[in-house]
């Protein structure tokens, strides 16, 4: 029994220590006594967790003497706040044609965001998700930044492990090998892991962009596969075996349209980006943002492209009048190349919406564009990453 008890006071410890994390990221900045009434958690235990984190230059207490008619006698507090630049998450994200990187500290500011096209036919060797990595990697150097964790986000199923991918049809990958190659491209500074990209882009959402009021929503991404995340009261849903939200492959799509994955129906098939592509007659640029751009801008003149993007409205909001029914978000919010796409797609979804939800009845929910564009999968998968110490999982250290 004796023997259990440091690994248990270490755990309640972390706990503690995650506790004023989540407070100072989610309520600001305060001083301790503050932070002990908003944890709960006696004033003693919260001043010797603040100076650990001090000593780590985890956080940083503000040294300029209040001023004011309401300043209190005695010593005053001095707030306690998450220090800038410290203590990073690194999100990637590895798409068919481009790869994206966010590096987020403990406050969630964006420290770096940056995007990149995947040429045609590269090495895998040669893939530029690595060289982006390693210079991600210089940029924070291991000498006044520790890197806490790096997330990969992919358009694919990946196990509970979080690290192998099972299947990503569009990518052609499989197993530990990406998470493996990435330790070794940021020279072992954290574990990787790998994650969905649907899953990703609606954390960033609910942390950082369109979902940040609601408690349920569903991200739907839109590239060259489609992919959903769902949020149930805050909270990623990854469901029993991990692959929640897989909804790229329901057969709702167009019975005769062949999809990536070999088989014909599937919803991706009708409107993933080269499905909308083909049916606007427009060709592929480098990015799935850009190629909307261009048919955004080409159907304001062209009423054939604008029929197209119709056509893809209605078909977009079928599919989520049927997974509306069944979680009953209060948000849906449309990401990747759905977002450039605006109206076009939005009030026709909207409408297919509406027609399958009893007026007066059932409310349906709102559907938003992405605030996060290109971004967000990386943006999530950076929060991923810094998922473990906010839990009390990992402990801050020096």
């Amino acid at each position: 029994m004796s023997g259990d008890l440091p690994s248990s006071t270490e755990s309640v410890r972390r706990q503690n220590t995650a506790r004023i994390l989540r407070s100072l990221r989610q309520a600001g900045p305060a001083p301790r006594a503050e932070l002990a009434k908003r944890t709960g958690m006696a004033k003693a235990t919260v001043g010797a967790i603040v100076g650990d984190l001090q000593a780590c230059d985890a956080v940083v207490e503000d040294e300029s003497p209040p001023d004011g008619p309401g300043r209190s006698a005695g010593r005053p507090g001095r707030p306690i706040s998450l220090q800038e630049g410290s203590f990073l998450g690194l999100g990637l994200e590895v798409n068919v044609d481009y790869v994206a990187a966010v590096v987020l500290d403990l406050s969630g500011r964006v420290l770096l965001s940056d995007t990149r096209p995947v040429p045609p036919g590269v090495d895998y060797a040669e893939h530029p998700v690595f060289a982006l990595a390693r210079e991600v990697a210089e940029v924070f150097p291991e000498a006044r930044h520790r890197l806490l964790g790096a997330t990969v986000a992919v358009p694919a199923l990946v196990a509970e492990d979080n690290r192998t991918m099972a299947w990503a049809p569009n990518l052609g990958l499989r197993g530990t090998g990406l998470a493996r190659d990435m330790e070794a491209a940021l020279a072992q500074r954290c574990v990787v892991q790998v994650d969905n990209d649907a899953n990703c882009a609606a954390l960033a959402e609910a942390h950082h962009g369109a979902a940040r009021d609601v408690e349920h929503a569903l991200y739907l991404t839109g590239t060259v596969g489609i992919g959903a995340g769902i949020i149930n009261e805050g909270r990623l849903v990854r469901g029993a075996a991990g692959y929640a939200g897989e909804v790229g492959h329901l057969p709702i799509g167009d019975p005769e349209a062949r999809c990536g994955c070999g088989r014909t129906g599937c919803w991706e098939a009708s409107i993933g980006l080269h499905a909308m592509l083909s049916d606007a007659g427009m060709p592929e640029l480098e990015t799935p943002l850009s190629s909307a751009e261009n048919v955004a801008s080409r159907a304001d003149v062209d009423p054939l492209v604008a029929a197209a993007l119709d056509r893809l409205g209605q078909r977009v909001g079928l599919g989520l009048a049927m997974l509306a029914h069944v979680l009953d978000p209060a948000v849906i919010v449309l990401g990747g190349y759905f977002a450039p796409l605006g109206e076009r797609v939005l009030a026709p979804a909207r409408q297919a919406l509406a027609d399958r939800f009893a007026l007066g009845v059932e409310p349906g929910p709102e559907l938003r564009l992405s605030t996060l564009g290109i971004l967000a999968a990386a943006t999530g998968a950076a929060e991923q990453a810094l998922y473990g110490v906010f839990a009390g999982e990992v402990a801050i250290t020096a």
